[in-house]
């Protein structure tokens, strides 16, 4: 079985138009598999830099590897997002679409892009004024990040935030388990 193109959205249960969130804990299923694989292209991204540049210490050109790295970052998200879905996106059956229902344009999927930066940047904000440890970092990015999660519960469509900012949408596409079995 095929799932359908990330351009048409398969029937739904509740009628052609109205599509439910997946649940907040598929939704962060898929946001740690992501994670995953962002490390890859990071990585991989940070390499190619560091080699054109030829930069040997790694606090050399930092912020022109931020500015690269970040806007790598865009690009992969950009072009994912306005194709329906991320690879972590497939495996977790969600796909991305705008408030109608319909595919992202790059303007939509980049401001997405930008909103969603609200999940790391609070907590690494508070790092400039207070002297922050890693430790105390990153239990403070833990716990944001599960308020920001959590805040989505209060928004009677289950989107997190930044979707409602960006006027876009996170939906289940699962397959239909009874058509599976036959």
């Amino acid at each position: 079985m095929t799932l359908p193109d990330a351009g048409t959205l398969p029937p739904s249960p509740s009628g052609p138009s109205v599509r439910r969130a997946p649940s907040l804990r598929r939704r962060m299923a898929c946001w740690m598999y992501e994670g995953m694989l962002m490390f890859g292209v990071v990585f991989v991204a940070g390499y190619v830099f560091s080699a054109s540049t030829q930069t040997r210490h790694a606090l050399d050109n930092r912020h022109a590897l931020q500015a690269f790295l970040f806007a790598v970052s865009a690009l992969y998200f950009v072009w994912f997002w306005t194709r329906g879905q991320t690879l972590a996106m497939k495996t977790w059956h969600i796909q991305v679409v705008d408030k109608h229902g319909q595919r992202l344009g790059g303007g939509r999927a980049l401001l997405r892009y930008v909103l969603s930066w609200v999940w790391f940047l609070p907590p690494l904000a508070a790092m400039g004024p207070w002297q922050l440890s890693a430790l105390e970092v990153s239990v403070l990015l833990l716990g944001w990040v599960a308020v920001w999660a959590l805040l989505s519960r209060f928004n009677r469509e289950q989107q997190f935030w930044h979707d409602i900012l960006a006027g876009t949408r996170l939906i289940d596409i699962q397959p239909d388990l009874a058509r599976r079995r036959t």
